[in-house]
């Protein structure tokens, strides 16, 4: 199961992953530190946030997708974002897109170059049960979408 499934629809989950770093540039680009930093509503991430969240989340689908080439029958390990999220004051903005730039462009890199059978590859998640690499993928793919939807909802 993919829980950000209805945000990439019939689009092609490697299009998206290899724009969602200029999409990220373009969003943020030209804002203030006061614009970076503001939340939406009490509970809600800021941009800079997001952005932090994104670079950390690259992390664990790097590992995840690694792990799912490397071993047979791979289990994905979850990770609670809100722990990792109480560290994100270290970060600027910048440095948070720098990173996630970098990162994603190394699995990129990665997903661009393997075959349809490592797609078909299959692998389960402990909360969401049974998948097929590409399901990885396609939730990579969303969660960057669902993300970018946030950040444009944004209003200054």
């Amino acid at each position: 199961m993919n829980p950000y499934a209805s945000y990439v629809g019939d689009r092609d989950p490697l299009s998206v992953i290899a724009a969602t770093a200029s999409e990220l540039a373009g969003r943020t680009a030209g804002l203030s530190a006061a614009d970076v930093n503001r939340v939406p509503a009490p509970g809600k991430w800021s941009r800079r946030q997001i952005i932090c969240h994104l670079a950390d989340t690259e992390i664990a689908f790097g590992f995840r997708i690694r792990q799912a080439l490397a071993e047979p029958n791979h289990v994905i390990q979850p990770f609670d974002q809100e722990s990792w999220a109480q560290h994100y004051e270290a970060y600027d903005l910048a440095s948070a897109l720098a990173f996630f730039t970098a990162i994603r462009r190394w699995n990129f890199l990665l997903l661009a170059s393997l075959s349809p059978e490592d797609f078909a590859r299959p692998l389960s998640h402990p909360e969401r049960g049974a998948m097929t690499f590409r399901t990885l993928v396609e939730t990579m793919a969303g969660h960057d979408l669902n993300h970018l939807a946030q950040l444009k909802a944004f209003v200054d």
